[in-house]
């Protein structure tokens, strides 16, 4: 991991291979660990980065509330600082969230951008509710409770239980005002549903099957000629850890063709 200052903060990211700039943004109570057992497969044909979302991680942990445009534009000023002028940008859930602000408002800057079992659908009212129990839980019993009653929603039924103990792991790492603060990005984030339906960029669109977090028709919002679909049969929220090899080579055929276009 390296370690960055941007705009006051210090940002920790994964850095590796060479070509066309692919940035992964993982999800909420995650770390660029989550994409452990894809990066290898990426950079062999890409340069990847993977940072540490402010919160997450090793990056800084400002207590407060965030909001997603912020995090947003923590992703901007580590291109800025690495002199990166564009890249593909991809979101895992809360990553996508990102993604999506940093689309709205940063396009001149992308290649393409992509939602990983995410969506551009706002939270229901019972989902902000829902955010609060998820601060109070974290307040009140600790990030261990919160994630140990997080992290077995988040796949499908069935699956390895050392997958679990792995997300588990890297989950227990979030300084507990971050998981606070960037849950309450998630609740006060806006509908971003037209970002995908009005861009000319090349968009992926990855679902889990079994996703119960956010299932297929939440992240299939377009159906337009520059977007890309994917399905992945038997995967819950997590693709990154139950189909590793099939994410992988569904970001590079996106790549790929967005490419050649």
């Amino acid at each position: 991991m390296e370690n960055i200052r941007c705009e006051g903060s210090n940002i920790c990211y994964s850095d590796q291979g060479k070509g066309d700039v692919i940035v992964l943004l993982h999800g909420f109570c995650g770390s660029s660990a989550y994409w452990e057992q894809v990066i290898p497969s990426l950079s062999s044909n890409y340069r990847v980065i993977a940072p540490d979302l402010r919160g997450h991680g090793a990056s800084d942990a400002p207590l407060g509330a965030y909001t997603v445009d912020q995090m947003a534009d923590d992703v901007l000023s580590l291109l800025n600082a690495l002199e990166i002028p564009e890249c593909y940008l991809l979101g895992h859930s809360l990553g996508g969230y990102i993604t999506l602000s940093f689309a709205q408002r940063h396009a001149s800057r992308l290649k393409g951008f992509g939602l990983i079992h995410s969506s551009g659908y706002p939270d229901s009212e019972e989902a902000k509710e829902n955010r609060l129990k998820s601060v109070s839980t974290i307040q009140n019993e600790g990030i261990f409770a919160f994630v140990d009653g997080l992290v077995p929603g988040l796949f499908a039924p069935g699956a390895a239980p050392q997958l679990l103990e792995r997300t588990k792991e890297i989950g227990y790492r979030t300084p507990p005002q971050g998981a606070v603060g960037a849950a309450m990005a998630m609740r006060e984030r806006p509908d971003r549903r037209d970002v995908i339906s009005a861009t000319m960029l090349p968009v992926l669109l990855v679902a889990g099957a079994e996703d119960s977090k956010v299932p297929p028709e939440r992240t299939f919002t377009s159906d337009k000629p520059n977007v890309t679909q994917a399905t992945i049969p038997g995967v819950g929220h997590m693709s990154m850890y139950e189909a590793p090899g099939r994410l992988s080579e569904i970001i590079k055929h996106y790549v790929h063709a967005a490419v050649r276009t």
